[in-house]
C-alpha cells in the first residue's frame, strides 16, 4: 500500500502538498494555532515518527533524482530532515532509519531555491543524441528538465543557429536565444516582424517514415514518386509551451520565422530527397546488429524513471518535463520501424533486397532471443508496412524457412485478444528484458479511462493499486543488469 501511494500520489495530491502533509504529521512539526490533535496518546510520538520516517524513506528511494527538478519539494524535505535530526539524541531506536535517511538525502543532492547552481555544469549533446555517431559510443545518462543541451533552430532559407538551452525551456526562452544569436532588433519586433517558433515534420526522407516511397511489385528497385509526397506538417508553438525538444519526432525540426514567411516554409533538402541506402547493413552480421540494438535500447530503457510512465499517461503536457527519457525511447522505436522499411525500399536489385529481408528477419529473431522485445516489435512492424508487403517478388524469393519464421513473428505481435500471445511469451521471460513499451502505456491509459481516481471524494485505492502494479513490472524487468 505504501508503494502504491508513493508511486501514484501525484494523481490526487501534488508532490509539494503530499510532503507538507507528511511534515505536519511529524510530532514537533508545525501544528498551526491549535497544536497537536487532542486524541494523541502519551508516548505515541515514537510510533508516529517511525511511520513518517518510513514514508519519507520510501518516497526518497523512489523519486531520487526527480526531486532535483522540484525546488519547493526539496525545501520541505530539508526542513523535515532537520526536524528529524534533532531527535537523534532522544530516540536511539530511530538510529538506523536516520542513518539511511542521511544517506538518501546526500544521494538525492536536493537543491534549495537560494542555493547557487554548481559551476561548470556539463552540457549534453543534442536531445536526439542517438543520431550522432560520436555520442552513440557514450554511456546513456538520464535527462532532467534542468539539463542544458545544444539544439539547432532553422530559418526559412535553411540556414540555422545553434543555441544552448535547458531541456525544459519554454518557447519564449528559445526565441529569446535565437533573437540574440541573430541580433534581431527590437525595432523589427515592434513592426510586427516578431519571430515565431514552428515545428515542421516531413513524411519523406532517406531515413524517414517511408510514406513517400512507392513500392513496386516487380523485381526492380522501389521508386520514389513525388506525387505521393504529402505536404509537411507545420505547427506554431505557443510562447508558454515548455520542453518542446521532447516533442520532436522523426524528420521533425524547429524553425524560427515571421508570420509572413510561415506559409513559405519547406522541409530541409535531405528530408525530401532520396539518397542511396546504407551499404553497411549489407556487410554487417545479423548477430552484431541485434546485439548493438539490444545494448543501446537497454541503456535508453534503463534511463527511464518508473514515474515517467505515470506522468506520461496521466499528466499530459504538464508531465512532459519528467518524461523526456520515455519519449526518447518511443522516438527510437519509431525510428527503427521506419529504418527497416526505408532500407528495404532503397535497396536496388531483387536478389540484394531479398537477402536484406532475410537478414532483417534474422535480426528480429536474435533480438527476441536477447529478450529485447522493443527491437523485435519495431522490426516486425516495419516489415509489416504496406509498402513492404507489396514487394511480391521479394517475398517470393525469400526461403521457406524464413517465411514460416516471419509468420510466427506476426502471430506473436498480433493484437488480437489484447496481445494475448505476446503477454504469454513475456510472462515466461526472466529479467533483464526490454518490453514493448507502447503496450505498457496503452494498458495504463485503459486503467485511467476505465475508472475514476476519486469516488465520492475518496481516493480509488483499487485503481491506484492496478496502476502501481503495472509500473512495478518495469521495476521487475530491470531488476538485473544486462550482460
Amino acid at each position: 500500500l505504501l508503494d502504491d501511494i508513493v508511486l501514484t500520489h501525484s494523481l490526487f495530491l501534488p508532490t509539494e502538498r503530499f510532503l507538507q502533509q507528511l511534515h505536519q504529521q511529524y510530532p514537533g512539526g508545525p501544528r498551526g494555532p491549535r497544536g497537536p490533535p487532542a486524541h494523541w496518546e502519551e508516548g505515541s510520538g515514537l510510533r508516529r515518527k517511525r511511520a513518517v520516517l518510513a514514508v519519507l524513506l520510501h518516497f526518497l528511494e523512489t523519486y531520487k533524482g526527480l526531486l532535483q527538478e522540484e525546488e519547493s519539494a526539496g525545501k520541505v524535505i530539508k526542513e523535515l530532515y532537520l526536524l528529524i535530526m534533532k531527535d537523534t539524541s532522544l530516540y536511539h531506536e530511530l538510529e538506523d532509519e536516520i542513518i539511511k535517511l542521511h544517506q538518501l538525502v546526500e544521494t538525492v543532492e536536493l537543491k534549495v531555491a537560494d542555493e547557487t547552481p554548481p559551476p561548470n555544469k556539463q552540457v549534453k549533446p543534442l536531445f536526439r543524441h542517438f543520431r550522432r555517431i560520436d555520442s552513440c559510443l557514450q554511456t546513456r545518462v538520464a535527462f532532467r528538465g534542468s539539463d542544458e543541451i545544444f539544439c539547432r533552430v532553422y530559418m526559412p532559407d535553411h540556414s540555422y543557429v545553434t543555441i544552448r538551452s535547458r531541456l525544459s525551456a519554454s518557447v519564449q526562452d528559445i526565441l529569446a536565444s535565437v533573437t540574440e544569436k541573430l541580433q534581431y532588433s527590437e525595432e523589427q519586433s515592434a513592426r510586427g516582424d516578431a519571430l515565431i517558433l514552428v515545428t515542421m515534420a516531413s513524411s519523406g526522407g532517406a531515413r524517414g517514415a517511408g510514406g513517400r516511397l512507392r513500392a513496386g511489385s516487380g523485381g526492380g528497385p522501389a521508386a520514389a514518386d513525388p506525387t505521393l509526397c504529402p505536404p509537411a506538417e507545420k505547427a506554431v508553438l505557443q510562447p508558454s509551451e515548455e520542453c518542446v525538444f521532447t516533442t520532436l519526432g522523426i524528420n521533425s525540426h524547429l524553425f524560427a520565422c515571421t508570420r509572413d514567411t510561415f506559409d513559405s516554409l519547406v522541409p530541409l533538402p535531405e528530408e525530401i530527397q532520396v539518397v542511396p541506402g546504407d551499404t553497411e547493413i549489407h556487410r554487417a552480421e545479423p548477430e552484431d546488429v541485434a546485439n548493438h540494438l539490444t545494448a543501446f535500447h537497454w541503456e535508453l530503457f534503463r534511463c527511464i524513471h518508473e514515474l515517467e510512465f505515470v506522468d506520461y499517461v496521466f499528466h499530459g503536457e504538464r508531465g512532459r518535463r519528467e518524461t523526456a527519457n520515455l519519449e526518447l525511447l518511443l522516438q527510437r522505436c519509431s525510428e527503427v520501424q521506419h529504418w527497416v522499411g526505408t532500407e528495404l525500399l532503397l535497396c536496388e536489385g531483387l536478389g540484394k533486397r531479398a537477402h536484406l529481408l532475410k537478414k532483417l528477419i534474422k535480426i528480429a529473431a536474435i533480438c527476441k532471443q536477447n529478450q529485447d522485445m522493443l527491437s523485435f516489435y519495431a522490426i516486425v512492424i516495419g516489415l509489416n508496412n504496406a509498402a513492404i508487403s507489396r514487394l511480391r517478388l521479394t517475398w517470393e524469393k525469400l526461403p521457406g524457412k524464413f517465411k514460416n519464421l516471419f509468420r510466427k513473428f506476426e502471430n506473436l505481435t498480433d493484437p488480437c485478444r489484447n496481445h494475448k500471445t505476446y503477454r504469454e511469451v513475456l510472462a515466461k521471460m526472466k529479467p533483464p528484458l526490454i518490453p514493448f513499451v507502447p503496450l505498457i502505456l496503452k494498458d495504463l491509459t485503459f486503467l485511467h479511462e476505465g475508472s475514476k481516481t476519486l469516488l465520492d471524494g475518496l481516493v480509488n485505492v483499487e485503481k491506484l493499486h492496478c496502476i502501481a502494479e503495472k509500473v512495478r513490472t518495469v521495476r521487475k524487468y530491470r531488476s538485473r543488469p544486462l550482460c
